[in-house]
């Protein structure tokens, strides 16, 4: 029986919701086509992982483990997912569209003489290949892409599944792997990352997003105590990060993150497209703008019109009261 393939990204010992979105499409994928859905877990503690997969539905679990992974190596890591496709031999290798899969996807493909598709919204199966749907130019255009041969390898954007949530008595299956650390040319001395209790903005179910609008302290006041009561992730629009207003990493958009929460609140942001390719997959969008001709209001659920310092404060407060009762 043919086998859909997800590559399972985890980060910090949790495993990537974007992840399982991918997985979540292929069970659907293999339960209609009468295939086998398996995940893959590559990852210095790959087992303890593959316990908690059981929870999301896949016929069959693969744990390729060993200490090398504890941080992501191009090397080692492209060792692994070609060894695990030779021992599966799938017809579909899927990832979840990260910073680690743009890293290695060509590379694998070119490995295995596969076809790639990346960045996919949606995605089939086709008699031969696959066929799907890919956001192009900041999203402005949707192209139409297919692939054909096997194995094919996809990465699908966060946020264009939803999770599905299926116990399975999934079987678990080491694949043998080993690595001469001589190997690497290129070695990962140090990770330098802020030290933060804020929400992963990559994993938020709910983001709040400021724009230019967010002019001084007291506006960043009100953002950072509106995250805290939704326990949203805070995001930022690419002129905040340049005044320095934000963090770099809290940039949202086509040079920054792309996030795709269950509820994104944009505040005092213009809604330019280079903003957008970076949110429009978030399934419900609340804008706040005193511009009523702002674009955002283009794609928002809920607009609305007014200044955010007016705004804000009763709307937090009403909140506030939601979520006492």
């Amino acid at each position: 029986m043919s086998t859909l393939l997800t590559v399972i990204s985890v980060n910090d010992g949790k495993i990537k919701r974007s992840s399982l979105e991918v997985l979540s499409r292929c069970n659907e994928l293999a339960e209609a086509n009468g295939l086998t859905s398996a995940a893959l877990v590559v990852d210095a503690n790959a087992g303890e992982i593959a316990e908690q997969l059981k929870s999301y539905g896949p016929d069959a679990i693969y744990t390729i483990e060993n200490p090398i992974f504890k941080n992501h190596l191009n090397t080692p890591v492209l060792k692994a997912l070609s060894i695990a496709v030779d021992h599966i031999n799938p017809q579909l290798v899927a990832f979840a569209s990260t910073e680690s899969s743009k890293d290695i996807l060509g590379a694998l493909a070119a490995n295995k003489e596969a076809g790639a598709l990346s960045d996919m919204s949606e995605f089939e199966l086709t008699e031969n290949g696959v066929k799907g749907k890919r956001p192009v130019m900041a999203s402005k255009i949707i192209s139409s892409v297919e692939a054909t041969g096997t194995p094919v390898i996809i990465s699908v954007r966060s946020g264009s599944y939803d999770v599905v949530e299926k116990s399975s008595d999934a079987s678990v299956e080491a694949i043998d792997f080993s690595f001469n650390e001589e190997e690497l040319r290129i070695t990962l001395k140090e990770i330098i990352s802020s030290s933060s209790d804020r929400v992963d903005l990559s994993e938020a179910e709910v983001v709040v997003a400021a724009g230019r609008g967010v002019k001084d302290e007291e506006g960043r006041n009100m953002i950072s105590e509106l995250a805290s009561v939704l326990n949203a992730g805070i995001g930022a629009s690419r002129a905040l990060t340049e005044a320095g207003d934000y963090d770099p990493s809290l940039q949202i958009g086509q040079t920054g993150k792309v996030v795709s929460p269950q509820l994104y609140i944009g505040v005092a942001i213009s809604g330019a497209i280079q903003h957008v390719a970076g949110m429009a997959n978030s399934k419900v969008i609340v804008a706040i703008n005193k511009d009523p001709d702002a674009p955002i209001f283009d794609i928002a659920d809920y607009g609305l019109v007014g200044d955010l310092y007016k705004i804000l404060p009763p709307f937090i407060e009403e909140l506030k009261k939601i979520k006492q009762n």
